[in-house]
């Protein structure tokens, strides 16, 4: 990462701003939940949002990975004290504990975990919400601080951290530990062969095979995709530390599982960006749904991880693309240009809009990731194998070779130009094989000129191989037609998007019934905000170029003719990462005037009547809307309906689960269900329960409900009226599913307040 320096551009103010953020985190308030967890008085006032909540300390983590990053691509002083200082306080506040634990929360939960009885649940573990996976991000950020910065002291700390770690689970027999695997975990597999990789101790090679999840990982290795239903970045860091196992071992399966896995991924399950999943769970194999909660940052932050390791094992022009593609389209377009606030989701829904954190009071996953993004620009621009030096992205930046023998600049304003120039500015190590990368999206012969000639060139496996003996000040001039062109959705040939080379373009909508602000704390809370009308375009898709006109060469505006449908209304298009703080759409209707003419839109009219008489939605078995309202549970499980495309949750025997869910006051309120016509009876812990139970709001019972089991394949809604007294002084109520011994409730499939009977 030192050997690149990003040149003026997009990726170097994005990356500037990234900073700016880093700096501004005050390093005592995100390791304040450090102290309280053994039971100190902190410096100062912890960080809220997820900060305030089981998971604290997983932003310090975070933060570690980032600053370390950034400070090897900026060499700001002040990163690198604010580094120093954050290191040694973890290590004094490990020091205090007598097993050299240090974590954001306590650790009673592991202590519990240890023993080997333990309850879990895919986001719980032991009483505590994801523990694993919080830690994991303190020995990642430790890691990456020694790695980068050199700094000794982090890996001290890391190394008994992880002792800790061993000789806590070494009391687990395969049974207990693939039972604890159970409960996202982040990449403790990966970190652990890190470990190894730089200590050489093979406990850590062992942990971080123990840390393999088998109930995913193994169907991988067999090429076997059993994804659908899964919650999506619970897999991916799983992966990674898989393939990095590969590397290690060099075993295939842990091979077979990275590319495997890979290929799923990005070719049937990813949106047209480069983002993956839907309410941060796999859906179905070539499905595209859209929404408000699509494409998960953080899924993106980790599949161009996994992209890294895969390309260094074969150099293969197709991880560059979709490399290139999340990069622009996902990853830049996630943060803020003007906050530098990061962003949850990445909405497909058309007429929505971004949703950013806020500064103080979100500390989302996705916020982690997203302070670490910007300081991971200048990776994978360049990749140099032996004698081979391959340009993998145009983005104006500097490449050093490690012998300093080397240096080359890349200046381009792409992708507002098609030219690249490539400067030899020392070369006194003169022979190289440059090898230029050929994107899928050329739409035309690429030309290369050296010092004035053209050179003939041949595309081989993606790239273009110049050999030769470069000269200091030789230069290099690359010409890389670009065009208009569609991208058609998987699952439904009239939803298209436009991009423009490998530029995703998005529709321009305005401030219509926008939000007073899309910067705060809880990043579900405007998912039910009104929506626009989106037009449709009725427009000839083999030959877009005839009806969108680039405004003018110096921006990548584009404008339609009146194609815009109903109203023949003329859009707008942008690059979408340059589109903020207005409504969009980078998915359309498209379609000829024939079509148009019976095209009718269920889907949108069924979601726009049900988002008007809506007031709050919890998904069962759905983390994120689950833990954002204060979900409750005991003899309580979750799963995936692949019929139903849904999770659900259910209870036994003397069991519960409960959401508070907001009302409006002085407003009748009713309670909308949903559940699946097949269910009477669930089979569990080895027998048949009987679905019968009671709903409760507030501990008053306002239903009971038992299951017919009609045996259809559908979901269906049950709308239940709640008393008007319950509700009338009230913003929140506690809804409760409450089952009796040998009965049992559910599965539910949806729970929501509405304010109209439907």
């Amino acid at each position: 990462m030192g050997n690149v320096k990003l040149l003026d551009g997009v990726f170097k103010r994005s990356q500037e701003k990234g900073k700016e953020y880093l700096l501004y985190l005050d390093v005592d308030r995100l390791i304040a939940p450090c102290y309280e967890a053994i039971g100190l008085e902190a410096k100062k006032p912890r960080y809220g949002g997820w900060e305030a909540t089981q998971i604290a300390g997983h932003s310090i983590g975070h933060w570690l990975s980032a600053a370390s990053a950034m400070y090897i691509a900026t060499k700001d002083e002040d990163l690198l004290a604010k580094l120093k200082y954050a290191v040694n306080e973890l290590a004094y506040l490990q020091s205090l504990d007598p097993e050299d634990y240090v974590s954001g929360f306590a650790k009673d939960c592991f202590d519990r975990v240890f023993t080997g009885e333990f309850e879990v649940e895919r986001f719980s573990l032991g009483g505590s919400w994801v523990p694993w996976y919080s830690i994991h991000k303190i020995y990642a950020g430790l890691i990456d601080v020694y790695s980068l910065v050199g700094n000794k002291t982090a890996l001290e700390v890391v190394i008994k951290l992880a002792d800790w770690a061993k000789q806590g689970t070494d009391h687990l027999d395969n049974a207990q530990f693939e039972k604890m695997l159970i409960c996202e975990y982040g990449g403790m597999n990966e970190v652990m062969v890190d470990l190894y990789n730089i200590t050489g101790n093979k406990d850590y090679l062992e942990l971080a095979i123990r840390f393999c999840h088998h109930e995913v990982l193994d169907p991988l290795s067999k090429g076997l995709d059993e994804l659908e239903g899964m919650h999506a970045n619970t897999q991916i860091p799983k992966v990674i530390g898989a393939a990095k196992l590969y590397e290690a071992t060099g075993d295939e399966k842990f091979k077979k599982m990275a590319l495997f896995f890979w290929d799923q991924v990005t070719k049937y399950r990813s949106y047209i960006m480069g983002g993956n999943s839907n309410y941060e769970h796999f859906g179905p194999h070539n499905q595209e749904k859209l929404g408000v909660q699509t494409a998960e940052t953080c899924n993106t932050y980790n599949m161009l991880i996994l992209t890294e390791i895969l390309y260094s094992w074969e150099q293969k022009a197709e991880y560059m693309d979709y490399y290139e593609k999340a990069l622009y389209n996902h990853i830049l377009a996630s943060q803020d240009p003007d906050s530098g606030m990061k962003m949850y989701f990445l909405s497909t829904q058309p007429g929505h809009f971004k949703v950013y954190n806020s500064p103080d009071d979100s500390f989302w996953c996705c916020t982690g990731t997203g302070m670490e993004n910007p300081a991971r620009y200048n990776r994978n621009i360049y990749y140099r194998k032996n004698e081979k030096v391959y340009v993998n992205l145009f983005i104006a930046s500097e490449w050093t070779s490690d012998d300093k023998k080397i240096k080359l600049s890349q200046v381009t304003d792409f992708p507002h130009s098609e030219k690249v120039v490539i400067r030899l500015e020392k070369a006194e190590s003169p022979f190289l094989n440059m090898h230029i990368r050929v994107p899928y999206w050329v739409s035309g012969p690429i030309t290369i000129m050296i010092n004035g000639d053209k050179v003939d060139v041949i595309a081989n496996d993606g790239y273009i191989m110049i050999e030769r003996n470069w000269s200091t000040g030789d230069i290099m001039e690359i010409n890389l037609p670009m065009s208009l062109h569609t991208y058609e959705a998987k699952d439904n040939p009239n939803k298209v998007g436009i991009l423009y080379g490998p530029i995703v373009l998005a529709g321009a909508l305005g401030t219509k019934d926008f939000p007073e602000s899309d910067i705060l704390g809880d990043h579900l809370k405007l998912n039910n905000h009104t929506l626009i009308d989106v037009p449709n375009l009725i427009a000839d898709r083999d030959n877009i170029e005839a009806w969108i006109t680039r405004v003018d060469n110096g921006s990548l505006e584009f404008e339609t003719d009146h194609v815009g449908q109903p109203g023949n209304s003329k859009l707008t298009l942008i690059p979408f990462y340059e589109l903020h703080h207005q409504r969009y759409t980078i998915y359309w209707n498209m379609m000829d005037e024939e079509t148009y003419k019976t095209f009718v839109d269920d889907e949108k009219e069924q979601m726009e009547k049900l988002r008007k008489i809506t007031v709050d939605f919890v998904q069962p078995g759905e983390q994120q809307p689950e833990v954002e309202h204060g979900v409750k549970s005991k003899n309580s499980q979750t799963g995936y309906l692949n019929i139903a495309e849904r999770m659900w949750r259910d209870s036994l025997n003397d069991g519960f689960f409960g959401y508070e869910m907001a009302v409006i006051q002085d407003q009748q309120m009713y309670l909308q269900v949903t559940y699946f016509d097949g269910d009477k009876f669930i089979f569990a812990d080895g027998k048949w329960y009987e679905q019968d139970f009671t709903i409760v709001a507030d501990g008053i019972k306002i239903a009971e409900q038992r299951m017919e089991g009609k045996r259809s394949d559908r979901l269906f809604n049950i709308c239940y009226e709640i008393p008007f007294d319950l509700t009338k002084d009230k913003e929140k109520i506690e809804v409760t599913f409450v089952t009796t011994e040998g009965k049992a409730s559910g599965g539910i499939f949806g729970v929501r307040i509405v304010n109209e009977k439907s």
